[in-house]
């Protein structure tokens, strides 16, 4: 099974899969942890492209390039040879995150962008789609406080910096995706705390796992 997780950010996609995966495993389920960009070497590097906040001259077609370009390597290396040996896969973001920043958000042509997922990912999609949906305002809070909190000498905080109307596009993106494919999209209130919304999401992904 192939689940990914999405939302704006500081929605708490990391804090919750960190908490679903070993439930999963608790269950008998073996599964891998991913994400994008970076789950793989070559991603790692991407990754520090994409997300660095030095770099404010990266044109719009760069970034929707380096993420297919990542993505490519992340189904290759990452999410087909483990599907192929019956792991659930949990992802940390996947294509849907494309068509949202780069298409709703960006304002890339929707069509071009499907086009480019097909040529990286062939008819690979995921069997569910976790949206965790809260608030603009609350989610750059959080995500800031986490950049300040990081260890790291880079900070991935290019996204971060964008507009407040960047990030209300990228909301009522993903909610426009949940509203067109409501069989897999499955959209939760993140502004609650930790425990419930876990609580929520393991409900729904034993639901359709079992």
């Amino acid at each position: 099974m192939f689940i990914t997780f999405e939302g704006i950010e500081g929605s708490g996609k990391t804090t919750q899969i960190k908490l679903l995966i070993p439930l999963l495993q608790a269950k008998g389920y073996e599964c891998i942890a991913t994400r994008e960009p970076g789950a793989t070497k070559i991603g790692h590097k991407i990754r520090a492209i994409l997300l660095d906040g030095a770099h404010t001259s990266m044109l719009p077609l760069t970034e929707l390039l380096l993420y297919e370009a990542d993505r490519a390597q992340h189904v290759h290396d990452v999410i087909k040879p483990a599907l192929a040996a019956n792991k659930v896969v949990v992802s940390d973001r996947f294509f849907d995150a494309t068509t949202v920043y780069q298409g709703y958000a960006r304002g890339f042509d929707l069509k071009l962008i499907e086009q480019i997922h097909r040529l990286v990912i062939g008819n690979l999609e995921p069997d569910l789609t976790i949206v965790l949906d809260l608030p603009v305002d609350l989610g750059l809070r959080r995500a800031w406080q986490r950049i300040k909190n990081q260890s790291t000498s880079l900070r991935e905080d290019r996204f971060e910096k964008e507009a407040i109307a960047f990030h209300e596009k990228v909301r009522q993106g993903y909610l426009t995706l949940a509203g067109i494919e409501p069989e897999r999209f499955r959209v939760i209130d993140a502004s609650r705390d930790q425990q419930t919304i876990h609580e929520d999401i393991a409900e729904i992904v034993l639901r359709n796992t079992i």
